[in-house]
């Protein structure tokens, strides 16, 4: 009988550290509700102790999931681990994810502590997280950069307070695969207590080798689980795919003979929302999840696709949840018929006040664009307006105006707080007279370091989604919007950031 492959699915707390990526309780919980229905083992739903609203989003992932174990990331101090465990208390399955630096560089220059202390504070935050809690991972951060016989040291002392998983992290991007790989064989064959734990590899992708560094580690080092992300979202260049993981274990099942419980079929929908939650679009070339994954232009794999598909594809686009049928409703289509499609997307609402909300703008979509796609309705619920109602700012109409030769002017009306405000601005273009007219009424001194637009389906009759990315006083957020009127969507998407900046509070960043 194959050995189980645990898939430790990170994207909600070390994909949140990407510049920008950070989210609302609500679109936390939305994405952790489609992660359980993907049926990874273990989403790691935040870092309890970085702000109130990463432990009440814990909190709410904790009490809504049912079926995969939830998971809280916390330093190695009783502070972040009684933070942690509070926010699991209505878990079913809960673990406390703690860790500390292990390398001589991290240990004197960031930590500033001598090797004996962080051994002794290592022991001592497993021994308390194990007085709250059954399930225990240890993380050495910068395992791979670490002096090898003090590493030992620490995760045997760790596995002997009652760590049950330990994890293995390449933090920096550093190792490449068939070295990582013995690196974790050695380590197991040195540690006399390995047998008692499960060992976790975590690979960032800095050199472009996070997925090819975890599968080494599980193949040459035994270790049996991957802490990933959807899209590989994360910090700097990202994490190790979880796409990319899951397919290539099930796909080479010859060489890994492994089991995964991962449904695949749910892989695609995961990456179209937390693509468009975070406002981080996937590059169509994009292993299993890019636009132009199983697509073939070549007229020679055009034959040979026809003949047997298998001469140019080793995997079903449908396994992973691809349809050659995307068009679901349209303006004719009833609530039922798009609550049935929310739930098979994997999305639930918090309430029915919130869908009838949804669905109206489901109907008012659907009378201006005559082919509603999956895509469309995940830009629907997604927005903020729709999952809590409390923006700060909320877009109400615009107008605009622009001719060859002429400078063009945008009026916007949006409501500040509830009250209903206008202005009217020129601009280099229709776009930027509508942000300047915004900001008319907000001035909220934020600098722009990103603007792009996506089509969301492949037409012209598509809608624009947008993603616009703001800086102010160090912290960076993204806004989101879309609407078949590009200059509309800028305005949401930029609305969207605007309430980011507004509401969410300064988070203290952890690494793995």
């Amino acid at each position: 009988m194959a050995e189980k492959l645990v898939i430790f699915d990170t994207t909600l707390r070390d994909g949140e550290q990407s510049p920008g990526a950070s989210m609302t309780r609500d679109e936390k919980l939305r994405i952790a509700r489609q992660l359980e229905r993907l049926k990874v083992d273990v989403i790691e739903a935040g870092f309890a102790a970085s702000s109130n609203g990463d432990f009440e989003a814990i909190k709410a992932i904790a009490n809504a999931i049912k079926d995969s174990t939830v998971c809280s990331l916390s330093r190695a101090n009783d502070r972040d681990i009684s933070l942690a465990a509070e926010a699991l208390k209505g878990a079913q399955r809960a673990r406390i994810h703690t860790f500390i630096a292990t390398s001589a560089l991290h240990m004197e220059k960031k930590l500033r502590m001598t090797p004996e202390q962080v051994l002794e504070q290592a022991k001592q935050s497993v021994r308390f997280a194990r007085n709250l809690m059954s399930d225990i991972e240890f993380s050495a951060e910068d395992a791979y950069r670490s002096e090898d016989d003090f590493l030992c040291r620490v995760i045997e002392a760790v596995i002997n307070e009652g760590a049950t998983t330990i994890n293995v992290p390449d933090t920096v991007g550093y190792a490449v695969p068939e070295l990582y790989g013995q690196f974790i064989k050695n380590l197991r064959s040195r540690v006399p207590n390995s047998d008692k734990a499960i060992w976790s590899v975590h690979c960032h992708n800095d050199l472009g080798m996070a997925v090819a560094n975890s599968l080494a580690g599980v193949k040459i080092g035994g270790a049996r689980q991957v802490e990933c992300t959807i899209n590989g979202l994360g910090e700097r260049a990202g994490n190790c795919s979880l796409e990319e993981v899951v397919m290539a274990v099930r796909t080479r099942r010859d060489y890994f003979d492994l089991d995964l419980s991962v449904d695949a079929t749910h892989i695609l929908a995961a990456s179209r929302m937390v693509s468009q939650t975070t406002g981080f679009v996937v590059q169509p070339n994009k292993a299993v999840v890019g636009a132009n994954a199983f697509a073939h232009a070549s007229g020679i794999h055009q034959d040979g696709i026809l003949k047997a598909r298998n001469t140019y594809e080793i995997m079903r686009a449908e396994d992973v949840g691809w349809s050659a049928n995307k068009i679901v409703l349209g303006k004719l289509s009833g609530r039922n018929a798009f609550k049935q499609r929310l739930q098979e997307l994997g999305v639930q609402m918090d309430s029915e006040a919130d869908t009838i909300t949804a669905f109206a703008k489901f109907k008012e979509l659907a009378d201006r664009k005559s082919e509603i796609f999956d895509e469309d309705i995940l830009a629907l619920v997604s927005e903020e307006s729709v999952a809590s109602g409390k923006e700060q700012y909320a877009f109400v109409s615009l107008a605009q105006h622009s001719e060859t030769g002429e400078m063009p002017v945008a009026t916007v009306v949006m409501t500040i707080g509830g009250k209903e405000v206008s202005a009217t601005a020129n601009g280099n273009g229709p776009v930027d007279a509508s942000l300047k007219a915004i900001e008319v009424n907000v001035k909220s001194g934020a600098e722009m370091v990103l603007y792009s637009v996506n089509a969301i389906s492949g037409s012209t009759e598509s809608q624009g989604e947008v993603t616009v990315r703001l800086q102010n006083s160090g912290r960076i957020v993204n806004g989101v919007g879309a609407d078949p009127d590009i200059v509309v969507a800028s305005a949401k998407a930029y609305m969207s950031a605007l309430n980011k900046l507004h509401s969410q509070a300064d988070r203290v960043l952890a690494q793995g």
